[in-house]
């Protein structure tokens, strides 16, 4: 008999802290009170429609539309612009991110790549310090700096996804984010964390540290507003290119490769090598999501540049070789920790901007291929980490030699972004995962827009190798780890997730998916247990203190190394900051969000039950 996984106590506990100690007021609008901050759902259930995300202003918006008569595009739209508001530091319109969508009249998945690309004349040595011959030190350096910043996808995404799937007018959907930006959000701990934790980094811009230090770190209880950003929003309402040709590419521009560094500052901020020309002839990608049948369900994701769907999809290809269900929770967690450093050793020797590298994505999501990689696995012992890659030129889903060694794989993704989810009362449903990569982007506030510019550019390698998939090139989008997802069940959507993150965001996704399809858990209890992140980048693994506390005793005997992520105490010590929908029958909504992490996140949907 199985005894009943720590993580769904753990998970229960939190859910029911968060549920118990605050509530939704409906009708509160979104500046009520000159100190109050609205309040926190991480469950709603019922139907007409929900969102998810990690603002409850954001979400507010998302669910007004939806009221409205909306759909779940129009929805997303709204709740992405007033998460670029209200969560300046992970997302907003200087930055990317990748679209999936379920079409309920067609039963197809669609998806959108908004990925960040470097400038065309990007050098490919262009994150060495000519002055030392030496990569740019990662933090704080070259992160903050011109030379961090990739085109920006954000605008172009959310003006495609209403020309092809949307209802209403893009002015329409930015001006309650707008508003919230004129009349402000209440500062909460998390906001004030971040601030701090990128003083040094705003301080070094005169135009960041006029809007975020103003008067010195914010504090908690306080209003904060940008009625700058409300401007900007009206105007790209009214002119929905704005951000790819006219004056705001020549200000971008110029921020990028003349950043508007304050005297005092006493980092080196590189220049970029943006164009005007990179912004006229930025394009999204319109693609086909990467696809795989795991027990019965059929998911979908998001195919390279991102390798989110490829690495998700193998891990899962990978345990679907054993009855995960019947086994206890030190085996389940070894065989979940061991297939996705599996996948992620494959993602690396693999995964890049298909434009520019060849990527074996049908190989990667082979079953076949998945079934010989399960044949690494050992249920007495963890395979030395990091492991190598496979072959996907040979293979025949058999079981063949050892694997040799594998070399340490570098991971320089920010642990930031965030992830919106939103169905609607006809089916259709939005999973949306955008970013403007580290915690705070690249630093620089574009003057006189006030929005911050993204640092995507550090997902490439650093230092340029021929031989590897991300490695740097002008006009190429630098890989991505952010993992959009969408489940159906016979057809029809069952569950549709995301989450920040950094290179965690996969192994968050998969860790949800395993606790709900494997492990039996609710998906509140799924998204709520806690975590650890396989991602084959060194010998260790990082997890969350309290997944250390529930299975560091049951996991160290077969040789897994966990350590702790981040620093305890603080929000770096979580992993991810999930949001999802799970639908029932008879159109049942289940709409979640964390309940913890990152200060807790908000779910709503528009008739409750």
């Amino acid at each position: 008999m199985r005894r009943r996984p720590i993580s769904l106590a753990l998970a229960g506990s939190l859910a029911l802290t968060a549920a118990g100690t605050t509530g939704i007021a409906t009708g509160s609008p979104p500046d009520a009170g000159p100190a109050t901050a609205l309040a926190k759902m991480p469950t709603a259930v019922g139907k007409g429609g929900a969102v998810s995300s990690v603002d409850p202003n954001a979400t507010r918006i998302g669910l007004r539309v939806l009221k409205n008569g909306g759909n779940a595009v129009d929805a997303a739209v709204a709740t992405a612009a007033a998460l670029g508001v209200a969560e300046p530091f992970s997302a907003g319109v200087g930055g990317g991110g990748y679209f999936v969508y379920y079409s309920a009249s067609t039963g197809r998945v669609h998806t959108i790549d908004g990925r960040e690309t470097a400038p065309r004349g990007m050098p490919t040595d262009a994150f060495i310090d000519p002055e030392t011959g030496e990569p740019y030190p990662f933090t704080p350096d070259l992160v903050t700096s011109g030379v961090s910043v990739g085109v920006p996808g954000t605008p172009a995404t959310w003006t495609t996804a209403l020309d092809k799937w949307g209802t209403r007018r893009l002015p329409a959907l930015l001006a309650p984010a707008a508003r919230l930006a004129e009349k402000g959000f209440v500062v909460d701990e998390t906001f004030r964390e971040q601030t701090e934790a990128n003083e040094e980094r705003f301080a070094a811009f005169t135009s960041s540290r006029r809007l975020f230090l103003r008067d010195g770190l914010p504090e908690v209880g306080s209003r904060f507003k940008n009625p700058a950003l409300a401007r900007t929003y009206r105007a790209f309402g009214m002119h929905p290119n704005m951000f790819y040709r006219g004056q705001l590419p020549a200000e971008i521009v110029d921020a990028v490769r003349h950043p508007p560094v304050t005297d005092d500052t006493t980092l080196p901020v590189p220049r970029g090598f943006m164009s005007r020309r990179d912004l006229r002839e930025y394009t999204v990608r319109e693609q086909r999501p990467t696809a795989i049948g795991y027990r019965g369900y059929r998911l979908y994701g998001m195919a390279p540049s991102s390798s989110g769907g490829t690495t998700v999809g193998e891990a899962l290809n990978i345990l679907q070789n054993d009855d995960i269900a019947a086994m206890d929770d030190t085996q389940a967690l070894h065989h979940y920790l061991e297939a996705g450093a599996l996948a992620f050793a494959d993602r690396g020797a693999y995964v890049g901007d298909p434009a520019f590298v060849d990527v074996p994505t049908k190989d990667l999501l082979s079953q076949k291929y998945a079934d010989e990689r399960a044949c690494e696995i050992d249920p007495e012992a963890a395979a030395p980490k990091p492991v190598p890659a496979g072959d996907v030129t040979s293979y025949d889903g058999e079981c063949e030699a050892p694997a040799g060694e594998g070399a340490p794989a570098s991971d320089t993704e920010g642990m930031s972004t965030t992830h919106l989810t939103v169905a609607d009362r006809w089916g259709n449903v939005v999973a949306y995962t955008l970013t403007i990569e580290q915690t705070g982007g690249s630093g620089i506030v574009v003057p006189k827009r006030r929005f911050v510019l993204n640092n995507e550019l550090t997902d490439f390698t650093t230092v340029y190798a021929e031989e590897d998939p991300n490695r740097i090139q002008p006009g190429k989008r630098p890989r991505s780890s952010m993992s959009p997802t969408i489940v159906l069940r016979n057809g029809r959507p069952f569950l549709a997730l995301g989450s920040p993150g950094g290179s965690t965001i996969i192994t968050t996704v998969l860790q949800i998916l395993f606790n709900r399809i494997d492990r039996g858990m609710t998906i509140s209890e799924a998204l709520a247990a806690p975590r650890a992140s396989p991602r084959n980048i060194m010998a260790t693994v990082s997890s969350e203190p309290a997944f250390l506390e529930a299975y560091e005793d049951l996991l160290e005997p077969l040789g897994h190394d966990l350590v702790p992520a981040g620093v305890e105490g603080t929000s770096q010590a979580e992993i991810g900051a999930a949001t999802g929908i799970e639908f029932g029958p008879h159109g049942l909504l289940t709409a979640v969000a964390e309940p913890i992490r990152r200060g807790g996140g908000a779910a709503l949907v528009v008739r409750p039950e």
